[in-house]
């Protein structure tokens, strides 16, 4: 038997409350004076209550539950809910219109759909088999048991279908099982270090998998104390590390970039937090800044997707970091540099990174209702393609160089995005900047700048390529800058550069 046996989801939450019971399990910070907090005990009793509810309107096991809902205590509920009686969540990011909500309600059929009623109208006309709608769900369980009586739930059985955010084309649904879930809490706490004591902030949304599998599931694998904001707010996260003693979190560059414009607040580096998870880019010198405002020795990068479930890929415990690596490999995978035909790199060759996990165990079970797409994903041996370049050093660590889709091809030279990205965004005036290559009849493609300035700030397109004649190669230098207010994204703060090729 492996380090997770037959455990699922629903004995999982059982077995916490009876170790944890009394012990602060979630912390909602919703923006109010008085945060809702619920015990480890309290938890897995709302989840009972959820789960019954549920029975009550028919659900069974592979049935469906669409969640649309915003991070909360709503989300927490249903989601867990649904898993401990064998349903298959199927949550649905909050910032989609009808469009994108039909194609995944389309895809998976649910059973019940539980969400808010600023959502409701989406689905007025969209419920397909008679679909039941619930508004709500802690509002609706006060005279539900609390006593969840089940069948025991096969762990290799999909917990949920999570979709990819799609920058590049229709999303795809993820399978995620029990197993998935419960192993993600253990080796996500492995990578952080985390322990009992600990409180750990995210404001990343619930419908992704990294607030899940790399936050909530950890926090709760040990006991600790997870503490979700119903959104991120530049004027509020600091203040949430100070006031809940955060020891904790984690961080994207557009955050990193938007505390900075924050004015300096007394006391701000007196905080508790020892550790600050980072993904995707950002340069050294703004990287430098960060850690010396707010009085942080370094971030614990990671690499990961969906369908890896974690950050397979990581800065390990107690062991050198060298950013902008984004570390080694991680226990229970394998990892490496391959060429176009599979064959493996040597160190500082670039190539694709290619993944080996468990399927259904360490990373994902496969593609929902898509065989051809799962089968395109691996190699003939089993290794998941991920798409993504990079190369590693002399000592095992990991580079990320950029998506294989985003490298631009100037004149038969490789371009990464990410390089070009860096180089710009160290020019003070710019806030964010986001590099694509657009087809030329001479050059194959050229590079274009995304650029959104600071507030206040003025630039033009002359200025902008001469900084980077400064610091670029020739053909790197973008041939083509445009400014914008704000660039199109992803819930999860991933630019949609399908969008900015125009």
């Amino acid at each position: 038997m492996d380090m997770i046996g037959d455990m699922d989801l629903n004995g999982y939450f059982n077995e916490l409350a009876e170790n944890f019971g009394d012990k602060t399990a979630i912390i909602f910070e919703n923006g109010d004076e008085n945060p809702i907090s619920l015990s480890y005990k309290e938890l897995n009793s709302n989840i009972n209550k959820a789960a019954n509810l549920l029975i009550s309107k028919g659900i069974k096991q592979g049935d469906f539950v669409a969640l649309h809902l915003k991070n909360g205590i709503d989300f927490v509920l249903g989601f867990f809910a649904a898993c401990k009686i064998g349903a298959i969540a199927v949550p649905i990011n909050a910032n989609f219109l009808r469009n994108d909500a039909e194609f995944i309600i389309k895809k998976t059929n649910p059973k019940l759909l539980i969400t808010k009623q600023e959502f409701s109208h989406i689905y007025d006309d969209l419920r397909p088999n008679d679909m039941q709608i619930l508004l709500g769900l802690s509002n609706q369980i006060d005279d539900c048991c609390e006593i969840l009586n089940t069948p025991k739930i096969d762990n290799l059985k999909p917990a949920q279908i999570i979709f990819t955010s799609g920058t590049s084309s229709f999303p795809k649904g993820v399978v995620i099982t029990h197993y998935n879930l419960i192993f993600a809490g253990h080796y996500s706490s492995w990578q952080i270090g985390l322990n009992g004591d600990d409180r750990y902030l995210t404001a990343m949304p619930l419908w992704h998998i990294d607030a899940q599998c790399t936050a909530m599931m950890p926090t709760f694998s040990r006991g600790a104390t997870f503490v979700l904001a119903y959104r991120y707010s530049a004027s509020k996260f600091w203040s949430w590390i100070l006031k809940h003693k955060i020891t904790i979190t984690e961080c994207i560059p557009k955050m990193m970039r938007t505390l900075m414009l924050q004015k300096i607040a007394a006391g701000e580096k007196d905080h508790s937090l020892r550790e600050m998870l980072f993904y995707l880019n950002i340069n050294e010198a703004d990287l430098q800044k960060f850690l010396d405002r707010f009085n942080l020795k370094s971030v614990l990068t990671s690499y990961g997707m969906s369908e890896t479930i974690v950050g397979l890929i990581t800065d390990r415990p107690y062991e050198r970091r060298k950013f902008p690596s984004i570390g080694r490999v991680g226990f229970c995978y394998e990892a490496k540099i391959v060429d176009k035909c599979g064959s493996e790199l040597l160190p500082f060759e670039n190539g694709e990174i290619w993944i080996k996990g468990e399927r259904g165990k360490s990373i994902f079970d496969g593609y929902f209702n898509d065989e051809n797409a799962t089968s395109k994903a691996f190699s003939d041996d089993g290794w998941l393609k991920t798409g993504d370049i990079g190369y590693t050093d002399e000592s095992g660590y990991f580079y990320f160089v950029d998506r294989n889709i985003n490298l631009i091809k100037v004149s038969g030279e490789n371009v990464s995005s990410i390089e070009v990205e860096n180089y710009i965004s160290s020019c003070e005036k710019i806030l964010e900047v986001a590099v694509v290559g657009v087809e030329d009849e001479c050059c194959g493609e050229i590079v274009k700048a995304c650029v959104v300035l600071k507030s206040g700030e003025i630039l033009r397109e002359d200025e902008l390529i001469r900084y980077c004649k400064k610091g670029l190669a020739k053909f790197k230098v973008p041939s083509i800058v445009q400014f914008y207010d704000k660039l199109p994204k992803t819930s999860t703060g991933k630019v949609r550069k399908n969008l900015l090729k125009g």
